[in-house]
């Protein structure tokens, strides 16, 4: 299993660097960030600085969008890092939400990703791709290599996901909402006439490792109120009580939901999450000792999980990247032994 972490480019960047640099020490393989332009600063340019100051590791977005974002820009972005610092770059992708809504935009349509999916998949693994009626390619750019990674939770995003990326992102660790999101993306994949085992599956979530549960709850908490407004989305589309196959274990807990301010979006100890219950936060993170830690990523890796990435926007940001590093990695991941 590899492991990534996910940090909000919060000044200084030179901070965001610092953790990264100590992720890849660590032996965490990926290096994500938030894309959200006015709540934190432009990740593209804190990307450049992090490979600069790494060897391995592989960075990206968790997740851009192809509204704040035009796809051709976007492909070029990152095949000019490629190019700079030799295919360490990853694109995860989705419909929008803080950089969106943030400047009262609305997310995409699926449509619209999954044209942007096609234009960033293509120009940014060296082909030509039509855009406008035009075709068009990066002369300089045949080099290049950009898996697209799409996140999304409902039956239709699921879909295009299978169909159309290299891997899914699902926002969450719970172990059932798992397993019915993923074979939803392997069955599309299918359907689609691939492998479905070409389908990376990516789970991300907070990762609190120490043994004070009340406090990393409530560190915590705030990624059931991120989640709960793709959440919203769905149950405003399908209706609640797993109306259109999407389980009630998803939708039933923002029944008091009551909105969302994105001025504390990602905070720890934000105002208006008290409707997250303790259950969904134990559930859709990792929270305890290093025990409880590699018993549920274990269960995940059971499930088909091939990287688990860790929101790290807590206060135990260095203590748990060292536990990851000194005893959770080498247990999921142990060294090969020399004399065998």
């Amino acid at each position: 299993m590899d492991f990534g972490v996910v940090m909000q480019n919060d000044p200084p960047a030179s901070r965001v660097v610092e953790l990264a640099v100590a992720a890849e020490n660590r032996g965490f393989s990926h290096v994500w960030t938030f894309d959200s332009h006015v709540l934190w600063q432009e990740p593209n340019v804190v990307y450049s600085q992090i490979l600069a100051a790494t060897r391995t590791v592989m960075v990206g977005p968790m997740v851009t969008n192809p509204v704040t974002r035009d796809p051709s820009v976007t492909a070029s972005t990152f095949a000019t890092l490629n190019s700079m610092y030799g295919n360490r770059t990853v694109c995860g992708i989705g419909r929008g939400d803080s950089a969106v809504r943030v400047v009262s935009g609305k997310p995409s349509t699926l449509a619209t990703l999954r044209e942007a999916i096609t234009v960033i998949s293509a120009l940014g693994n060296g082909r030509g791709v039509e855009i406008n009626g035009t075709a068009v390619r990066f002369p300089w750019g045949s080099r290049s290599r950009l898996p697209v990674y799409g996140a999304g939770y409902g039956p239709k995003a699921l879909e295009l996901i299978g169909t159309h990326c290299d891997g899914f992102i699902l926002q969450l660790a719970d172990p059932a909402i798992i397993e019915w999101t993923t074979k939803r993306v392997k069955q599309a994949a299918v359907d689609a006439g691939r492998d479905p085992d070409d389908v990376s599956i990516i789970v991300a979530a907070p990762a609190y490792v120490g043994d004070d549960i009340d406090h990393q709850r409530a560190q915590c908490r705030w990624f059931g109120g991120m989640v709960g407004n793709h959440v919203a989305d769905l149950v405003e589309k399908y209706g609640g009580d797993g109306a259109g196959d999407v389980p009630a274990a998803l939708t039933d807990y923002i029944a008091n939901r009551t909105g969302y301010d994105y001025n504390e979006h990602g905070r720890a100890g934000n105002s208006h999450t008290e409707f997250v219950p303790d259950e969904i936060v134990d559930r859709f993170c990792l929270l305890g000792g290093v025990d409880e830690h590699i018993a549920k990523l274990e269960d995940l890796r059971a499930l088909g999980v091939d990287q688990f990435a860790v929101y790290l926007q807590h206060d135990g940001k260095d203590q748990t990247l060292a536990a990851y590093g000194d005893h959770i990695i080498p247990a999921l991941n142990p060294v090969a032994l020399a004399r065998i």
